[in-house]
C-alpha cells in the first residue's frame, strides 16, 4: 500500500462545504498516511484517531497532530534532509482555531512521499 497523493485545495473546499465533516475523513487519511510513512509499529490507526479525537472534543487530534509532525520530521532527519520541526506549529495553529492550515500542511508533508 503506497501513499495518496490528495488535492490539498479540494480537501479544503470540501471540509468547508460538507461542515466539517469532511475533514474528519481527512484526519483519518492523514492518520494513516502518516503511518505509512513512518513505519512505526505502535502507531495508532487511522479509526483510532479519529474516535479517539471525536471522543475527547478534539484534544486528541491536537495531540495528534503534535506527534505526526515529530514523527515526520523524524523520518525526514533518518533520511538525511534537515528541514523545519512542523509539531509545534501545526499544534499552535490548530489550538488558535487554524486546524484546517495545519491539515493542509500536514498534507503537503505527506504529499511529499506520494508516489508519482
Amino acid at each position: 500500500m503506497t501513499v495518496q497523493r490528495r488535492s490539498i485545495g479540494l480537501c479544503i473546499v470540501l471540509s468547508i462545504v460538507t461542515c466539517g465533516f469532511y475533514s474528519l475523513y481527512w484526519l483519518y487519511c492523514m492518520a494513516e498516511d502518516v503511518n505509512l510513512v513512518t513505519a512505526r509499529p505502535n502507531a495508532p490507526s487511522g479509526g483510532l484517531v479519529l474516535l479517539l479525537t471525536i471522543v475527547t472534543c478534539n484534544i486528541y487530534g491536537l495531540y495528534w497532530l503534535y506527534r505526526a509532525g515529530d514523527d515526520l520530521y523524524r523520518q525526514r532527519m533518518n533520511q538525511g534532509q534537515q528541514q523545519g520541526y512542523l509539531g509545534v506549529l501545526y499544534l499552535l495553529l490548530a489550538i488558535f482555531g487554524f486546524s484546517i492550515i495545519s491539515y493542509a500542511l500536514l498534507q503537503s508533508e505527506i504529499n511529499e512521499y506520494a508516489a508519482a
